[in-house]
């Protein structure tokens, strides 16, 4: 075994795909470790954490007055710094089998319109989760070098990694960034959309889990090749019971209509801002779409439709971005070249 192989067996270094809906943590050598919601539920009286990831989810709406379910992260940035910071925690003790003495390097994706205030929280938020340094890289260059796109040769690659918070785009050639775009349009803004078109058109009070579990088995951006409808259950707002109604796929296509325009006239922007050289590139290797978002049905259809380019799915769409993010932390000469600060 060489130096470097038995130095990674133990390393205790980590790459963080640091998400709006879901947290995942990739140890160097071992591969994800941790893939788990960004919710943290909080006892509102002592202040203590009462459930972190998968189990404070289950807790989402379902809570006792004194008990609060808080995702610390809105559009892709911390929003509540604190408890961002004890789920960070969490996680990195969760990764390390709750060693206490570990204090790790750490590699996060961040998207590419993010600004100096929200960089400096990303990195205090780790700093005093106990890492040792912290190296932000760019969520959309990672997540094309996590869906195996060829970032360091000098041709024209696109990646739309659509998140939970955020939809970045970026162009990418010579490991750098020709062009990027951070957009405050993505999954949640969908589940968003969905919850009040139902509350709208039925009366009908559903909540977040509800609205995503909606959007995933019925929801598309582009008409299916069979109808389908779905028994949605909520809270009449007019009387104030329990009710179920059907929706149709084509109703929640409609809710989530205007933010899927949203995300394809901002790949027509980008794709206009491409020099032609690089243009000549994507269109013969295809736009590649990665991030939770992207699993939205007949999206890639709508895009190709809109844009005429070939488009594709990365294979492990939800994990590109971590995966991209341990590349980095096995090849530092990358990441000096493509780290933030």
């Amino acid at each position: 075994m060489t130096y470097r192989s038995l130095f990674r067996l133990f390393s205790s270094d980590l790459a963080i795909d640091l998400g709006t809906a879901n947290t995942l943590v990739y140890v160097a050598g071992k591969g994800i470790v941790v893939n788990e919601p960004s919710i943290v539920a909080v006892n509102r009286s002592t202040g203590e954490i009462v459930g972190c990831g998968a189990e404070a989810k289950e807790m989402l709406g379902r809570t006792p007055a004194n008990v609060i379910a808080i995702r610390p992260l809105r559009d892709g940035v911390i929003a509540d710094f604190k408890m961002a910071e004890r789920m960070l925690n969490y996680f990195i003790q969760k990764a390390h089998k709750r060693k206490s003495m570990v204090h790790p390097r750490i590699v996060i994706g961040v998207p590419s319109e993010t600004t100096e205030v929200e960089k400096r929280a990303v990195l205090d938020s780790t700093y005093r989760a106990k890492a040792s340094e912290v190296h932000l890289v760019e969520q959309a260059m990672v997540a094309a070098l996590g869906a195996g796109l060829p970032v360091t040769e000098p041709s024209g690659n696109m990646v739309v990694d659509i998140g939970g918070g955020t939809t970045d785009i970026a162009v990418i050639s010579l490991s750098g960034i020709v062009y990027s775009r951070s957009l405050r349009v993505a999954g949640n803004q969908m589940d968003d959309a969905i919850m009040n078109y139902i509350k709208r058109k039925y009366n009908l009070l559903i909540g977040e889990r509800t609205a995503e579990n909606v959007k995933m088995e019925i929801g598309s951006a582009y008409p299916l090749e069979k109808p389908v409808t779905l028994e949605v259950k909520g809270r009449d707002l007019i009387y104030g019971l329990p009710k179920a109604v059907t929706v149709k796929d084509e109703e929640i296509r409609d809710a989530v209509s205007e933010c899927v325009a949203a995300i394809v006239s901002a790949i027509r922007g980008a794709l206009e801002r491409t020099p032609p050289e690089l243009s000549a590139d994507i269109s013969e290797r295809g736009i590649i779409l990665t991030g939770g978002g992207s699993l939205l049905r007949n999206l890639d259809e709508r895009i190709r439709t809109e844009t005429g380019m070939p488009v594709l799915m990365a294979d492990q769409p939800l994990a590109s971005v971590v995966l991209g993010t341990g590349k980095m932390l096995e090849n530092f000469k990358l990441l000096r070249k493509m780290s933030l600060n």
